[in-house]
């Protein structure tokens, strides 16, 4: 029996519109040309495959495919201390950025450090301990550090960073005294190396979509903002319970995602500030920190922000915008996953409360693109050192408030100027 060729789809794919004419029992002369942009392959325009929306009118139209940088192109970072954020967040985050890469790790942990980099396929000499730093500034395939350590340390971490000749992206908050940010913006200036605070939600795409309604004036101008967040917390050993380590309890470690959420929702800068704290007082828990921190922000603009952070009770994430005709509530807001968008207005004589469904987006890879991106470009951070240090003076200020039962007047940062964002860098580029 002749040999018998052998045709599957991928064969006829592989072969060309002639040959799979031939083989649907057409002639391969009478095959149709080829699309200049095909629905389905796609093609090369401005350093991007391409294809056209294959959808109908009625449906949103696809998301550009990924364009992701050759490895070797991206920015290497090395991510300083692997706890749980490291490991269950972070180091996971680089498998879908598309301009920063994983290049180091360091540890106070040798054996864990080890095992960590095996597991992402670094070689042993990409394992630091935290007093290599010399070490690490000699490795040129490291140009970024991400600082995941206790806020305790932060300042020592980007000191070193700075003085390795890195640059710099910390963890919120940025430390635990205002002294201590304004050290390390300064040494991250003197060694010419850039400096960014990891605010998260304010490059994930439904805080960013609350963001635009309350500036677009879509449905009139905010007036009042309510931000919630809060998870129960046990053992007491954590560093988040020791105030040297974490700088105070459910303040500077949840609350604050309200605190810097409302000043970049409405890109102003409160100008007084009223706080109340409680904490069970047979709890040994709160010997050294609070559970749980109320403070209402009030702004030029005349907007008042409620805020509420807590330790104690069941796990909640909110935030809610209200306009003179609309409430723009944005549920799990400082969640890492699982934001909805929900907006509530006058429909003619009825309520609606609709759903803005976006793509959800990984938030550390999104940081992570952006700090790449601003490396690359020589950009500013969109969420800089200064924007860390204004949250700082902010959260000194609702202690203060807390402290004496008074008001607490505050403002911008001496020099900032006049106008919205004050303190940020340009808008983040929009995720593909």
């Amino acid at each position: 029996m002749a040999d018998e060729t052998r045709l599957s789809r991928r064969n006829l794919l592989a072969a060309g519109g002639a040959l799979a004419g031939a083989a649907m029992g057409g002639s391969a002369q009478a095959a149709p040309p080829a699309p200049s942009v095909p629905a389905d392959t796609g093609a090369v325009q401005g350093g991007r495959v391409m294809f056209p929306n294959w959808r109908g009118p009625g449906d949103r139209p696809p998301a550009p495919s990924p364009a992701p940088q050759p490895p070797g192109q991206r920015v290497g970072y090395c991510v300083v201390g692997l706890g749980r954020l490291s490991l269950d967040e972070i180091l996971p985050a680089f498998g879908e950025a598309k301009r920063a890469r994983l290049a180091a790790v360091m540890s106070g942990s040798p054996d864990k450090a080890k095992l960590v980099a095996r597991q992402y396929g670094l070689p042993d000499d990409a394992v630091y301990g935290y007093d290599e730093w010399d070490r690490l500034k000699a490795n040129p395939n490291v140009q970024a550090v991400y600082i995941v350590t206790p806020n305790g340390v932060h300042r020592d971490n980007v000191v070193a960073a700075a003085a390795a000749g890195k640059q710099v992206l910390c963890e919120k908050p940025m430390a635990v005294a205002s002294d201590e940010c304004r050290e390390m913006i300064a040494a991250c200036a003197k060694a010419g190396v850039k400096l960014m605070i990891a605010y998260r939600c304010q490059y994930e795409p439904h805080n960013r979509a609350v963001i635009k309604l309350a500036r677009s004036g879509e449905f009139g101008r905010p007036r009042l903002i309510q931000a919630f967040n809060g998870q129960t917390t046990g053992l007491p050993e954590q560093w988040r319970l020791r105030k040297a380590l974490a700088g105070g309890g459910s303040l500077p470690d949840i609350g604050l995602y309200c605190l810097n959420t409302a000043r970049a929702v409405l890109g102003e800068e409160p100008n007084l500030i009223q706080a109340q704290i409680h904490s069970p007082p047979d709890d040994p828990k709160y010997r050294e920190v609070e559970e749980t921190v109320s403070f209402t922000l009030h702004f030029p603009s005349g907007v008042i922000a409620q805020c509420l952070s807590s330790y104690g009770v069941y796990e909640a994430r909110s935030l809610t915008l209200h306009t003179g005709t609309a409430s723009v509530d944005l549920q799990n807001a400082f969640a890492y996953q699982g934001q909805r968008l929900y907006v509530g207005h006058r429909d003619g004589k009825n309520a609606a409360r609709d759903e803005k469904v976006l793509s959800p987006k990984n938030q550390f890879a999104l940081e992570l693109d952006h700090f790449a991106r601003c490396v690359q470009e020589n950009l500013r951070p969109r969420t800089p050192g200064e924007e860390g240090l204004q949250d700082q003076v902010l959260m000194e200020a609702i202690y203060e408030a807390a402290r004496t039962g008074a008001a607490v007047k505050v403002g911008p940062p001496p020099g900032a100027g006049s106008g919205l964002d004050v303190t940020r860098g340009p808008e983040p580029e929009e995720p593909g």
